[in-house]
């Protein structure tokens, strides 16, 4: 084996400038592949932890169909109490109660249909990013004071400020009619128009008088930091909860089903580039090998009418090009992840894309994600398809006859 691999190695360098100008290429292509899919995999990573804290949270502990209806009626009884009970329980994540209407809203000269949420002051903050959004005045205080904060597009809509008074209409639980008369304290904005026109939040001992809510609410959020171990957390939290009450607790890919879409309609059209880079550079290699074999035909028939059989010349042909492709590899693997690791710390910016990424809850500069499986992944791909671009050349050399082989020139 050694002098095979010696006889590929010179071989590889009888045409030095051929052989780097197809080993650049397999470099390049590997290069490409490591930045872009860790770029890729920092993107997703961003945009599902940017959307999760936003205000859904990784877990959320609902009444049986409130995810699909939404109804007032359907809810968590006795929520603060159960909350306190699992922060209790989990300390490590954060926790926080919250109840839901749709109501009017009104000001002195405008009325909008909106979603009320209620919250806790003390915990909200822990679950959700709204909170640290507040641009003028503050965020919510005492859990039963008569206030609320409002998104910027909705301040604008209703012509309101802070210090102004809103009066806010719906149904109760029971039906009944609902009303209450509220201060601005605080207007945030999330940069997102559709959040900024439509969500409002007031104190959720407020809320619970105001829509006679009996101590109940609608959603307990958890926040898990990250989605790492999320379905380990959704079965112990799943264990704690009170077995007299009919109550579900869905993942983030239940709450928001339509990230995990976004994401792998993203990932098909990637994989579809990267497909396309790699089949170029296996047709790189083909013609390089097939060059190699056609112009050592004479050389080729004389080592066969020696005894050497063809089987034993294709894989000398396939160590070649596994030597090329690993250099390919090693080379363009090193120089990706160094390239990646410089845009992991410095951040990469798309000009021109920060109006997109914010309507994905994206910041403007993307941070790649550098691990063993993004260094790998797409240069052991492209060192794959090196190879069985290499099987052609090897398999015509099964049909070379000594004779005829030796009178080539």
């Amino acid at each position: 084996m050694n002098l095979v691999f010696r006889l590929a190695w010179r071989n590889l360098w009888r045409h030095p400038r051929r052989t780097w100008l197809t080993t650049a290429a397999m470099m390049f292509s590997n290069t490409l592949l490591v930045f872009m899919i860790s770029l890729q995999f920092g993107m997703y990573g961003l945009m599902i932890d940017n959307t999760l804290q936003a205000f859904t949270g990784h877990l959320q502990i609902q009444a049986p169909g409130y995810k699909d209806d939404q109804k007032i009626r359907q809810t968590v009884a006795d929520i603060v109490p159960l909350a306190e009970s699992l922060r209790a329980e989990l300390p490590s994540v954060s926790i926080a109660a919250r109840g839901t209407a749709f109501a009017l809203v009104s000001s002195e000269e405008r009325s909008y249909g909106i979603a009320v949420f209620g919250v806790e002051p003390a915990y909200e903050p822990d679950v959700s990013t709204i909170p640290g959004l507040v641009s003028e005045g503050r965020f919510l205080g005492d859990i039963d004071a008569p206030e609320i904060i409002i998104g910027a597009a909705l301040a604008r809509n209703l012509r309101a400020g802070l210090g102004d008074e809103l009066t806010v209409l719906g149904s109760g639980r029971d039906g009944s009619f609902a009303a209450a008369v509220v201060d601005i304290v605080g207007i945030f904005d999330s940069g997102i128009a559709d959040v900024d026109r439509s969500i409002t939040e007031i104190p959720l001992g407020l809320f619970q008088d105001v829509f006679f809510m009996d101590g109940s609410g609608h959603q307990i959020v958890i926040n898990a930091g990250s989605i790492d171990g999320v379905a380990e957390l959704q079965s112990k939290v799943g264990s704690l909860l009170p077995a007299g009450q009919d109550l579900v607790v869905h993942d983030w890919d239940a709450l928001q089903p339509g990230l995990k879409q976004a994401i792998k309609a993203d990932m098909s059209s990637a994989f579809l580039m990267y497909g396309i880079l790699v089949i170029l550079v296996a047709f790189s290699v083909l013609n390089t090998q097939l060059m190699s074999v056609l112009e050592r035909t004479h050389e080729f028939g004389i080592v066969m009418s020696l005894g050497l059989t063809p089987g034993r010349l294709g894989r000398l042909v396939l160590l070649e090009t596994a030597i090329m492709g690993a250099l390919g590899l090693v080379l363009g693997a090193v120089l990706g992840g160094l390239v990646t690791s410089w845009f992991s710390v410095n951040g990469f910016a798309y000009p021109g894309m920060e109006e997109l990424a914010s309507k994905f809850n994206l910041p403007a500069r993307f941070f790649p994600q550098v691990s063993p499986l993004t260094l790998l992944v797409g240069p052991a791909v492209v060192f794959l398809f090196t190879l069985l671009a290499a099987v052609y050349p090897a398999l015509r050399l099964h049909r070379l006859q000594p004779v005829e082989a030796m009178r080539a020139v």
